[in-house]
């Protein structure tokens, strides 16, 4: 039968229970948008669900809920007092964690609870298991260690048993979470030091829990579906002799079960007729494994995925021995008010039923790793993923290749058995490339079921233009990929191989009152809501084209507008859809027939969002300013006007309506004011800056040292610089030097960059050598590894000049 289970039922099974902490020290904090979920969440119900439903147990606890936090410099020791109450599992940056404080790479997180040890029977063991911890989490038990984990996407348990002690408990994680300035991986969240893509996500950020199991119990459990055989192998890890049972299938039957070694057995179970699964009838039998007294409750689906020549001998990629065009969409899984982790289980779900809705059959998961609810709830709607490796350090310091390579490892094992993952990406572009040949090999040998795309965007172009080209840019892999913004294009043709066109389009439309960002709205092109639909059509019009002579798959960015990013096709809150859902089908169908059935319509039922307003932005903003003539003046006013003058192109508008604001803020500054400074302040010249020098240790606090540093030199840049440096043919540094001296150490670093990028572009390596030794020597840290690498071999190539 279909797998339809309440995950809620297991909570009125619990063999031991937590201490209920107090509720009235968490609030939800301020965020600029929210989705319709945030309001449900508070600290008896985060995220309740039972968060592995591949290995469920009925004997578990959620330790989700408030925890005490504390932040310390990292060479500190435990904290004798702890800073406040902190709601796991949000990252402290977020606003549903209550705390919404930035961690700095010098810092350690400290995160403290209570717990009630259960009752246990002779030989019985209880794990603590944590979905994920960005990055580095060290795990104490009664002021013992219990265990380390290094990688901040990936699951991990320890067995506490012995460092449990009768009656209260407590649980202490020291986090150490360096982001761009580590070796790990980090995904979106930074891409480098100088430079913060998203948000970043810090600490604990998925479900903690315990669950209390036999001495003989199920340690792994590995299922490898074989539609041509109309077979199941069941790999059971643990000691024993495992039992398997399909629910509704009485068919299917155990054929042989063979002892790989003492603590591994491989179960294969015959599945005739099998019904096989696939978006179009996302069907999945139920399984139960029994391992002595320890009963696990599993599920599985029968598919297949290849690159098989078509009967005109096209290399396509196949589901189920058919092609079958993966219609795709890049999907980063963002929240603006919980940054990496969902408000809830529904809004997780609602993220793949609204892509479903829109008429796509496949997300490309680009560089995170969801919660394995996310992809139970992929398997059950009925969604192809390409699953993407979270991308390495790009600077590639020492240690960052070993610790890419252990996260990837743990990722194909972690999510093994979701019918839903299709194919594996290992590099986005070049962001840390090494070793494709070896490592994409090493995917394909550890995982043979499914396709590799070995490099998505190897060949990355941008208005035509080529960036980055590579010599065997798909080595070893089952595609070729390519990358266009903003219009698609067919990637080259290699024989066994796949063609897909891995990113294209990111049209920015931005919405009102829809937005993280009123300042910027950031797009590979820009349209104004009633143009978008026209201009997405014809991409789909030319992948069509595409289609017949060879394309199978295409990637389109994105879904969900992320933070700066308002290229959604629909706004960061989840409220507004830029192109009706309907009409998204129906432009969809001719690659995805599937989306125009009932039965398509019918699996998306309860997605709901409003249609985008498509008046004319110019007639909307020009009702506006009769009101700003008349004296209107009120924040949220200003705010929507400068959104809307740009939107409209009046530039001398947003001028206006943002140097408004500004002059009417109050002391102290609420972080929204801060918020906005920054974002209508793009010069020394604009009202905003000198808020922002006079009031350095506020800004600092709510923005971070590095970004208002960032910031700062941008606006020096901007304001005293260009103009100096663009009047003339030979810069006169002296005179650059002069008006930049006034602003410390932004200035003298801005400047310092400034020249040793000129220098270095001119070739000027007389010049060149004593600036760019003084700016690695002072800002070294603050420099990409790539950039300092380039700096540093033309200082020793050209020490003689």
């Amino acid at each position: 039968m279909n797998i339809i289970r309440c995950m809620l039922s297991a909570a009125v099974m619990f063999a031991f229970t937590a201490p209920v902490l107090g509720q009235d020290s968490w609030k939800l904090q301020p965020v600029a948008v929210q989705t319709r979920w945030a309001k449900n969440v508070s600290p008896a119900n985060a995220l309740k669900e039972y968060p592995r439903p591949q290995m469920e147990r009925n004997n578990w606890v959620n330790l989700n809920g408030l925890w005490d936090y504390a932040i310390t410099d990292n060479g500190a020791a435990r904290p004798s007092r702890f800073d406040g109450r902190i709601l796991v599992p949000y990252p402290i940056e977020s606003a549903l964690s209550g705390v919404k404080k930035a961690l700095l790479p010098s810092q350690n997180l400290w995160y403290k609870r209570l717990f009630t040890r259960p009752a246990l029977k002779t030989g019985e063991k209880v794990k603590l298991n944590f979905g994920a911890v960005d990055y580095e989490a060290t795990v104490f038990v009664n002021g013992t260690q219990a265990g380390k984990h290094e990688g901040g996407y990936t699951a991990f348990s320890f067995d506490i048993t012995a460092l449990l002690k009768a009656g209260e408990n407590e649980i202490v994680v020291k986090v150490f979470d360096p982001s761009g300035e580590g070796v790990g991986p980090h995904g979106k969240q930074v891409l480098k030091p100088e430079s913060i893509y998203y948000t970043p996500s810090s600490g604990i950020w998925q479900t903690v829990w315990m669950e209390t199991v036999p001495e003989v119990h199920v340690e792994e459990l590995v299922m490898r579906p074989d539609i041509d055989k109309g077979i199941l192998d069941v790999v059971v890890k643990g000691k024993g002799k495992p039992e398997v049972v399909v629910a509704g299938c009485s068919e299917c039957g155990v054929l042989k079960q063979v002892q790989d070694d003492d603590r591994t057995t491989t179960i294969t179970v015959k599945v005739p007729k099998a019904r096989l699964w696939s978006p179009g009838n996302p069907f999945l039998y139920d399984i139960t494994v029994k391992l002595g007294n320890d009963v696990v409750k599993s599920y599985f689906g029968m598919r297949k995925i290849s690159v098989v020549k078509d009967a005109a001998g096209v290399d396509r990629i196949m589901l189920n021995n058919k092609p079958y065009y993966n219609l795709g969409t890049l999907d980063q899984g963002f929240w603006p008010e919980g940054l990496y982790t969902a408000p809830t289980d529904e809004a997780l779900a609602f993220d793949i039923k609204a892509i479903k809705a829109m008429g796509f059959n496949t997300i490309r998961k680009h560089i995170k790793v969801e919660p394995a609810r996310w992809y139970y709830h992929a398997d059950k709607l009925g969604m192809l993923v390409w699953q993407d490796m979270v991308n390495p350090n790009q600077g590639l310091p020492q240690g960052a290749k070993a610790a890419f390579e252990a996260q990837s490892a743990e990722t194909l094992s972690q999510l093994h058995n979701h019918p839903s993952i299709v194919c594996w990406v290992l590099f986005n572009e070049k962001w840390g490339q090494y070793d494709q040949q070896r490592l994409t090999e090493w995917i394909k040998s550890a995982d043979p079921s499914r396709i590799v795309n070995g490099h998505s965007g190897e060949l990355l172009y941008v208005n035509e233009v080529l960036r980055s080209p590579s010599p065997n840019a798909y080595v070893s892999a089952d595609m070729t990929d390519v990358h266009s913004y903003p219009d698609p294009m067919m990637p080259i043709r290699i024989p066994g191989m796949a063609q897909v066109c891995g990113e294209f389009g990111g049209i920015g439309v931005f919405i009102p009152e829809h937005q993280w960002l009123t300042g910027s709205a950031w797009g590979y092109i820009q349209e104004k809501p009633a143009a978008l639909m026209a201009k997405y059509n014809v991409m789909n019009q030319h992948l069509q084209l595409f289609e017949k002579e060879g394309l199978s798959g295409s990637v389109y960015t994105q879904p969900f507008d992320v933070e700066g990013e308002q290229n959604g096709l629909m706004t960061y809150d989840r409220e507004v859809i830029k192109i009706p859902f309907a009409a998204l089908r129906q432009i969809h169908a001719p690659l995805n027939p599937e989306a125009a059935l009932p039965g398509w319509v019918e699996m998306t039922k309860g997605v709901v969002a409003k249609d985008a307003d498509l008046t004319e932005p110019g007639i909307l903003y020009s009702n506006m300013l009769p009101q700003y003539i008349m004296g209107k003046r009120d924040a949220a006013f200003l705010k929507k006007m400068a959104m809307m003058a740009t939107q409209a192109g009046d530039k001398l508008g947003a001028e206006l309506a943002g140097k408004a604001y500004i002059a009417g803020i109050k002391m102290p500054l609420s972080e929204e004011d801060i918020n906005a400074v920054v974002q209508f302040s793009k010069s020394t010249k604009d009202a905003g800056f000198k808020l922002m020098h006079d009031n350095a240790a506020a800004f600092q606090k709510a923005m971070g040292d590095r970004k208002y540093t960032v910031a700062m030199m941008n606006m020096i840049l901007k304001g005293e610089m260009e103009p100096l440096m663009n009047a003339a043919d030979q810069v006169d540094w002296a005179a650059v030097e002069a008006a930049v001296k006034p602003y410390g150490l932004p200035g003298e670093e801005i400047l310092l960059r400034a020249q040793t990028v000129g220098y270095f572009n001119k070739q000027d390596w007389k010049n060149y050598a004593p600036v760019a030794k003084a700016y690695l020597e002072k800002f070294g840290t603050n420099v990409s590894e790539n950039e300092k690498t380039m700096f540093q071999k033309a200082l020793d190539e050209h020490k003689k000049n």
